[in-house]
């Protein structure tokens, strides 16, 4: 088994001949594979596309998706002939790819069609981001331009698919579904992928100094609680607990509001 790195990512999309009634491949094959490598969630500007002739047509529904004809793949070379250069590729890397059990299913099979005692899950980490998408958004849509749709992600470009094409944008809502910035970065200006991020911590910017609170005038905490409780008077007698909770404290200070509010 590969030595698996998860620090280096791959995000993958296939293209296919078309697929069988219950989505396994069948007697279909691979016509197209893009990939895009990320380390430490950023893009490294290493990518592959790499376009296959199947050795047999492409069904007329699957044209009508990603528009790669026939007469297109007949000079391309076989799986065969490109498998060196995307085995190198994707070995001991994490694997980004939505609704991976597509994908994974294809390349094992031509892995098998080849004569290659190989599976993906052996030489890589899969991560399936249509699982993610789930569980940030329960019950909705999780297709690519659903999500980009989610998370404001341009995918204009997309007027037909295309595995490079989609590795991109996959790219983008991947980092966006596990998104989360955790530290400054202001090496903006460091482009190489080998050299490490610097890193900007709180005291590197203000130093040992404290930070300065600045506390409410009693002017501004009598308009505060003459609202809470303005508030809290539309509410029926069926507090929500939020509000209750948020409120009990300001009985003691209905007689200082009353007080103070003459003078707002």
């Amino acid at each position: 088994m590969a030595n698996i790195s998860t620090e280096r990512k791959v995000v993958l999309d296939t293209e296919t001949t078309g697929k069988s009634d219950d989505g396994t491949p069948g007697d279909h094959r691979i016509i197209e594979i893009g990939c895009v490598e990320l380390k430490n969630r950023n893009l490294t500007g290493r990518k592959l596309q790499l376009y296959v002739n199947p050795e047999r047509a492409v069904d007329e529904e699957a044209y009508n998706v990603h528009h790669i004809s026939n007469e297109f793949l007949q000079d391309k070379p076989k799986f065969q002939e490109i498998f060196e250069e995307f085995y190198e590729f994707i070995k001991g890397a994490e694997l980004i790819i939505h609704n991976a059990k597509f994908d994974v299913g294809f390349i094992n099979h031509e892995f098998k069609l080849i004569g290659k005692n190989l599976k993906v899950e052996n030489i890589c980490t899969v991560t399936d981001s249509i699982e993610i998408a789930r569980k940030k958004f329960p019950g909705q849509r999780v297709s690519l331009d659903a999500l980009c749709s989610k998370l404001n992600i341009d995918n204009s470009s997309r007027t037909s698919h295309g595995a490079l094409l989609d590795s991109e944008i996959l790219a983008e809502v991947y980092l966006a579904l596990t998104g989360g910035q955790e530290n400054l970065n202001f090496s903006v200006n460091n482009t190489s992928s080998d050299v490490p991020e610097e890193r900007t911590d709180r005291f590197s910017v203000i130093g040992d100094a404290k930070l300065k609170v600045i506390e409410p005038t009693i002017e501004e905490l009598g308009e505060h609680y003459a609202y809470m409780l303005g508030y809290s008077n539309t509410k029926s007698s069926n507090v929500l607990f939020g509000d209750e909770f948020l409120l009990k404290p300001l009985e003691g200070q209905k007689r200082l509001v009353k007080r103070k509010s003459k003078n707002i």
